[in-house]
């Protein structure tokens, strides 16, 4: 079973309250999404810990449900 694009984005927002978070369905399938998270919380972090706080706010959803993120994370520019 897929996961919902909307459902990611709450998942990310839940865990990150202030980020801007745009999710794009790469192949039409439900399976394949690009997101763009954008979070203070990001700050003073590595692009590392930035996608595993992502994959953190999925839950253990990533390689299950949720089959294939492409990310891209910023702190916002001041």
């Amino acid at each position: 079973m897929a996961m919902d694009a909307r459902d990611i984005e709450r998942l990310i927002k839940e865990a990150l309250p202030d980020a801007t978070v745009e999710i794009r369905d790469l192949a039409g399938d439900g399976d394949h999404y690009a997101a763009t998270v954008v979070s203070s919380a990001f700050r003073g972090r590595t692009r590392v810990q930035q996608h595993q706080m992502v994959y953190a706010a999925l839950k253990g959803n990533m390689g299950g449900v949720l089959h294939a993120l492409a990310l891209t994370t910023s702190a916002p520019q001041d």
